[in-house]
């Protein structure tokens, strides 16, 4: 429902775009979402965790069959720490994401299929669909590229929106 919600929101810019005028505003992104600058000067602000995908002219108008929206990652993981030991990893609906190991937060985002998330210590952790199995990658650099320090095997173990 809130996907629809979101979709009617951008339609309903649009055609605010396309047909009126609207007083400019200046709109600051937050840490996971987009902001959309029209060419009027019309801006709004949407939460990256509602996102399934952006479409532009000429474009598929339809995912490709193995597209991952941010739905697919919602819910509880059950990751390893790669010393054998495990612990939880939680992404929420408003982009938020929360973490067993230290109890630390942080925020998530689906980009190229993967849940990328990034906690307030700056650490890094990827959970991606491999074959028919998932696995967590850990970069604790600061950045999502480069080889991870660890890879484990990941599981989701509460899958109900959260």
């Amino acid at each position: 429902m809130r996907t629809k919600f979101s979709a009617l929101c951008v339609l309903l810019a649009l055609a605010t775009a396309a047909f009126g005028e609207t007083p400019k505003r200046d709109v600051k992104a937050q840490d996971g979402q987009i902001v959309i600058v029209f060419k009027n000067g019309h801006q709004e602000s949407f939460p990256m965790a509602d996102i399934a995908r952006i479409e532009f002219a000429g474009a598929a108008s339809t995912p490709a069959p193995d597209s991952l929206g941010s739905g697919h990652f919602l819910g509880k993981w059950k990751v390893g720490e790669g010393n054998g030991s495990n612990f939880y990893i939680t992404l929420m609906r408003n982009g938020r994401a929360t973490r067993s190991l230290n109890e630390t937060h942080g925020t998530w985002a689906v980009v190229n299929n993967e849940a990328r998330i990034t906690w307030d210590d700056d650490s890094h952790d990827v959970i991606r669909k491999v074959g028919d199995q998932y696995e967590k990658a850990w970069y604790p650099d600061g950045t999502f590229s480069g080889k991870p320090n660890n890879v484990t095997n990941a599981e989701l173990v509460e899958s109900k929106p959260i």
